[in-house]
């Protein structure tokens, strides 16, 4: 069982014994600067610790990248974060490294990004750092809210909802970071359509990179940490959904398909993508295959992968964008 797992029971057995953990007066020690009487939570109990502490998953600032063509760890199938930005060369943001670290504070040309993945919920999401109150770095809190990862800001110390990009405890609550178009797919199509690319290069943290530590999580019944309802018409929790906004189509109608245009966009979706959640290597990972985004003009779309329970507990009003019908 993955180490995030075993100290998460410890943590629930403790809470068992104690009463809630899930009081801002018991984090004021390790969260001295955040301002926990302003949130736009209504339920504390709705926060969780993940198993390890503040910035025991450590996030990254400014990482060193080469060529695509220097690059000679990743297998074909791989799944890379791609991210092109008008100006500047492509970038690969490897999972087999945000599977570890879960953000990336980046910067292209002058843009800065905050590059995230959380493994609980499948969730790849690209934001710009800069807010009205300035250009934000982004850790790791190790609290989760519907098993999806809390992130919290050096600046303030506010905590953000990475699903939504949104700021839910502290000084910056309410603040919503924007969302940059990046998608998942694999190392061999980043390679192949971006030649004179850039790929991260692997960290220099003791880590076992390309070992999954969430061995068959996509494949269980039941998110990890999660006690909100399922999803509506019969979707599994753990089943793939692609977000756009405040819709989602499930991935299993995309992948039958091929491609559906509908409500003014179009999605796609091609084969030979490793799922990152499914294998002890995310090399050898079962096919889930890789989608893109784009409106009416071809421009990508910001749009987010994520298990199904996730879009119903952060959209709980959110559209299920089915067969012919839309809910």
């Amino acid at each position: 069982m993955p180490l995030r797992f075993i100290l998460a029971a410890l943590w629930l057995t403790f809470a068992s014994t104690t009463g809630a953990l899930s009081d801002p007066a018991r984090w004021a020690a390790e969260w001295p600067r955040t301002d926990f009487t302003t949130t736009s939570l209504t339920d504390w109990d709705e926060i969780r610790s993940g198993g390890p502490p503040r910035d025991g998953i450590p996030a990254l600032s400014d990482p060193a990248f080469w060529p695509v063509t220097s690059e000679t760890r990743l297998a074909a199938r791989e799944p890379v974060i791609a991210l092109e930005l008008d100006g500047s060369p492509p970038r690969a943001y490897p999972l087999r490294y945000l599977t570890w670290h879960e953000i990336v504070n980046d910067r292209i040309g002058g843009v800065p990004v905050a590059v995230t993945f959380c493994p609980l919920c499948n969730s790849a999401i690209t934001f710009d750092r800069r807010t009205a109150q300035g250009t934000l770095v982004f850790g790791v809190s190790g609290k989760l809210r519907h098993s999806d990862m809390v992130m919290y800001d050096r600046q303030t110390e506010s905590w953000w909802q990475q699903a939504r990009g949104e700021a839910i405890v502290g000084a910056l609550t309410g603040t919503r970071l924007e969302t940059l178009p990046s998608w998942v797919e694999s190392w061999a199509v980043f390679r192949a359509r971006n030649p004179d690319g850039l790929v991260m290069e692997e960290p220099a943290f003791p880590r076992a990179y390309g070992r999954n530590p969430y061995q068959g999580y996509d494949r269980s019944a039941w998110p990890f940490l999660y006690s909100g309802e399922r999803p509506p018409h019969g979707i599994e929790p753990l089943a793939r959904v692609v977000r756009v906004g405040d819709r989602a189509w499930p991935l299993a109608r995309l992948r039958a398909a091929g491609e559906i245009s509908e409500d003014g966009i179009t999605l796609s979706w091609r084969a030979g993508l490793a799922s990152a959640l499914d294998s002890g290597q995310i090399a050898k990972g079962r096919e889930v295959g890789m989608i893109r985004v784009r409106d009416g003009a071809g421009r990508d779309l910001s749009h987010d992968l994520m298990f199904a329970f996730a879009f119903h507990a952060f959209w709980p009003e959110g559209r299920w964008m089915l067969d012919g019908v839309t809910d």
